[in-house]
């Protein structure tokens, strides 16, 4: 593969969707290809698995069945949209990806951060970011966010507590350590185009390291 999979992670209300779309089009007025998707979805078979995991009426769901869904969604996600776009030299922009299932599943959830790392090496076949923004907002600023935001999609992460969004939070404060070789943190606090604009020096420096192409 010789494209570049750059994922954007962070927890509820931390405006990542937003960033991804807004530099996408500034990469895509650049010169580049540029694929923008989203976990769980992205393709056909993806969504509709992203429409059982998201659902407010299923709050019985088990947390590994949970793990599961997010890892059969994530495989076919892969093999249909993103292996093809890398192989076709292009950047992929993905609205979350593994380290989603490791903050959620892994860490808030208690399943144990190594044991879905292990589930998803066996969905991803060792395809991992080159490139991780994780943008960096209190769970109670991006709950606030949420709550003011009427065009948002609302679903049964929605439903969770508080402890469990800081949970999540601690989660990626950990993966941030682990994976310092990949994940950046965005301070996402400021206007959205403050963000945007420090996302995308971010991207294209990392990009200008590894000589992707323009058109």
């Amino acid at each position: 593969m010789s494209g570049q999979f750059i994922t954007f992670e962070g927890g509820e209300g931390a405006g990542k969707s937003s960033v991804l779309q807004a530099v996408s089009c500034q990469l895509k007025q650049l010169g580049y290809q540029v694929v923008t998707t989203r976990e769980p979805g992205g393709i056909e078979i993806a969504e509709k698995i992203r429409d059982i995991i998201l659902d407010r009426a299923y709050t019985v769901m088990d947390a590994r069945t949970e793990a599961l869904l997010y890892a059969a969604a994530r495989r076919q996600h892969l093999v249909e949209r993103v292996v093809p776009a890398l192989d076709d030299d292009q950047i992929v922009l993905c609205d979350r990806f593994i380290d989603s299932s490791l903050a959620y599943q892994g860490y808030a959830r208690g399943l144990g951060i190594d044991e879905v790392y292990q589930i998803n090496q066996f969905a991803i076949s060792n395809t991992m970011p080159d490139l991780t923004l994780f943008f960096d907002i209190t769970p109670e600023e991006g709950l606030k966010r949420i709550a003011l935001n009427s065009e948002r999609e609302k679903n049964r992460l929605d439903l969770e507590e508080l402890s469990f969004h800081q949970a999540v939070y601690d989660a990626y404060m950990l993966l941030l350590d682990r994976f310092n070789d990949r994940i950046v943190a965005v301070d996402a606090s400021p206007k959205l185009e403050v963000v945007v604009e420090y996302a995308l020096d971010l991207i294209l420096k990392h990009i200008n390291n590894h000589t992707v192409k323009t058109k």
